[in-house]
């Protein structure tokens, strides 16, 4: 069985990898992460008990705590999650996003590069470093222009898409430059269970249940490709696997669904699952002033991974949307739990001052 140290386990893509490896039994895993507002270890409770999952609360631009981990566990792999991720934070404080996206990013790769440099040609052979990235390095599409591919140019439009870019590109520097044996995915947007509440389809959900508006910004005609959490994970676990080293590979849902069809489709589910005497959920929806710089269409084409590694997306848009609503309904403990009053704070610092 495999050691992996995870960065970034206790938020929303990361957990849901670390539950899906223990429970198909594909690695052992140290999981580091600072316990920033969007991690929850209440959402990797289950693994309390495990003696081949281990927890250690810390930043990745702590050098001489990545050392020690590295020297202590001898992982033969890095996944590295961690990642400041929401656009409209990055909006707000985009240095938060360069120290962890950017530095944390080196940080990481430095300490792997000196750690795989020690060991032996063997070990040497079989390590490798995976770094979880995104298609909003790529920029914006309009309505015709093809999918992204790995080889299209990087644009990034945000703080965040930024800081990412940047952060991929050196995993590609320390592989040209080094020799360290990385991989990069570039994945669509994730939805799924576990999911922390400032990102479009929890905050709607939650919003809905709670009877208060659904914002959308815009015309809500802005275009994203839906990836199902768990098919993200098996597809990070096979380019882990079977990717060829230095390759990068695009992970997507094939689900291109403008943000206003997304909210509705949630309304119509919630419609069912929970009804309301007085109204239906999508008189909630309310138009708002767009974010700066709001790019309008992503879309990943993923003929690559398919076509080398045979990996498909197993949930279509329709099952994965139904299960994530169930999901939330079903797991309200933890939703009281991430709600709390610095999410709050949030939800006003960033649309309380949105005209409708």
């Amino acid at each position: 069985m495999l050691t992996i140290l995870v960065t970034g386990g206790a938020g929303f893509i990361g957990a849901n990898f670390i539950i899906l490896a223990r429970q198909k039994k594909w690695a052992k895993v140290i999981n580091l992460d600072k316990l920033t507002y969007a991690s929850n270890l209440q959402t990797l409770a289950e693994l309390q008990n495990d003696p081949d999952y281990n927890f250690v609360q810390g930043d990745i631009n702590n050098a001489e705590l990545v050392n020690y981990l590295l020297k202590q566990y001898q992982p033969d792999a890095i996944i590295n999650f961690a990642a400041e991720s929401h656009v409209d934070r990055s909006i707000f404080s985009p240095r938060d996003f360069i120290e962890t996206n950017v530095v944390g990013t080196f940080q990481l790769l430095e300490a792997s590069r000196l750690y795989w440099q020690q060991l032996s040609l063997q070990k040497q052979q079989k390590f490798r470093f995976l770094h979880v990235s995104t298609d909003e390095v790529y920029g914006s599409l309009t309505p015709q222009e093809p999918a992204f591919r790995e080889d299209t140019p990087y644009a990034p439009n945000s703080p965040y898409a930024a800081s990412k870019a940047a952060s991929d590109h050196f995993v590609r520097v320390y592989n040209h430059t080094y020799g360290l044996p990385t991989l990069t995915t570039n994945c669509s947007n994730n939805y799924g269970p576990r999911q922390f509440p400032e990102k479009l389809i929890p905050l709607t959900i939650l919003n809905a249940l709670d009877g208060k508006p659904l914002p959308i910004y815009g015309d809500g005609q802005n275009i994203r490709d839906w990836l199902y959490v768990t098919d993200h994970c098996e597809a990070i676990y096979l380019v882990l696997q079977q990717g060829k080293i230095a390759e990068t590979y695009n992970i997507g849902g094939l689900n291109e669904q403008a943000n206003l069809t997304v909210v509705e489709n949630i309304c119509a589910i919630l419609d069912d699952l929970a009804p309301k005497s007085d109204y239906r959920h999508s008189s909630l929806i309310t138009f708002v002033k767009d974010r700066p710089g709001h790019d309008k269409r992503y879309a990943i084409d993923c003929s690559k991974i398919n076509r080398d590694l045979g990996w498909q997306p197993q949930e279509n848009f329709d099952s994965g949307l139904f299960k994530t609503v169930q999901w939330y309904l079903s797991n309200s403990e933890w939703v009281n739990q991430v709600r709390s009053g610095s999410y709050q704070t949030w939800l006003q610092k960033n649309y309380d001052h949105r005209q409708v």
